[in-house]
């Protein structure tokens, strides 16, 4: 970056000053916990959805049921939209699970709904990768800070219109399961969480980078649902991200959605909504 203002005299005792952390870690007791462990030890198989490449599909998933995102055949990045199946309105937002919980996420996790709903959509109960961690370049998996590929950006870069980018898939499929017309349906496609893919900000630009994804098959990412969900998952057409989210060319998989019930007397009480405390 090319400097072009004047230095100030007290440049040093600023870039000095002791970071704090914005937002206070949400932490589960350890009762709690171990309740979730318990119902996901007792999990039974009820439904399929199968995700083909360069395409979405929808999924409903009842409170208190788990669902989990599958790497099938080959190692594929998936996109995923949340809504609460009763309301449309309230939807997965990315942005502040990500003040709270940092740029990726993993194990005991929660995806948060927009204001003013503002409560816990699902949480996260096993991740298969989460032995990754963040490498040397800074990078991990299920991110969100990645918006979504879409044709407008692609249109901008690329000069050209790509129709099976994540934004149109889920578009297409939300169109699908709600009867909306596309205007009033786009409105509702949100940032999303970046299933399985490997991410980071480089070092020197902080430029949003993307780098091969490390599942493989047999990998998973697991969720309880707490409130009732319409789930949207989009297999992204760019394959694994090792070099392009929005193509033809990357060798693509499909995904699949196992939903669960639990034998377990896990609580199954939805959480209220902060939006009761504002009226």
């Amino acid at each position: 970056m090319k400097i072009i203002s004047k230095i100030p005299s007290y440049k040093k005792s600023l870039i000095s000053k002791k970071k704090v952390v914005a937002y206070k870690p949400l932490n589960f007791s350890h009762k709690e916990w171990k309740k979730y462990i318990s119902a996901r030890n007792s999990l039974i198989l009820k439904s399929e959805i199968l995700i083909k490449p360069r395409s979405a599909n929808f999924f409903k998933v009842k409170a208190g049921q788990f669902f989990r995102i599958n790497i099938t055949s080959g190692s594929q990045v998936g996109d995923l939209n949340l809504f609460n199946l009763k309301n449309l309105n309230e939807k997965f937002f990315s942005g502040k699970t990500r003040a709270l919980y940092g740029t990726h996420l993993t194990t005991k996790d929660r995806l948060w709904s927009c204001f003013p709903y503002f409560r816990p959509m699902a949480t996260i109960t096993h991740d298969t990768l989460d032995w990754y961690g963040y490498d040397a370049d800074g990078a991990s998996v299920h991110d969100v800070i990645g918006t979504r590929c879409d044709p407008y950006t692609n249109l901008l870069l690329n000069k050209n219109i790509y129709h099976h980018c994540c934004h149109s898939n889920i578009l297409n499929s939300l169109i699908k399961i709600s009867g909306l017309k596309k205007k009033e349906a786009e409105k509702l496609v949100h940032d999303v969480l970046n299933v399985f893919m490997c991410t980071g900000f480089t070092n020197d630009t902080k430029q949003y980078f993307m780098k091969a994804s490390p599942a493989r098959v047999g990998d998973y990412l697991e969720f309880r649902a707490e409130i009732d969900l319409l789930g949207v998952l989009s297999a992204c057409p760019g394959g694994d991200c090792s070099s392009s989210h929005s193509s033809d060319i990357a060798e693509c998989y499909p995904l699949k959605v196992n939903i669960y019930d639990s034998n377990s007397p896990l609580n199954k009480k939805i959480d209220k909504s902060l939006l009761s405390k504002f009226r």
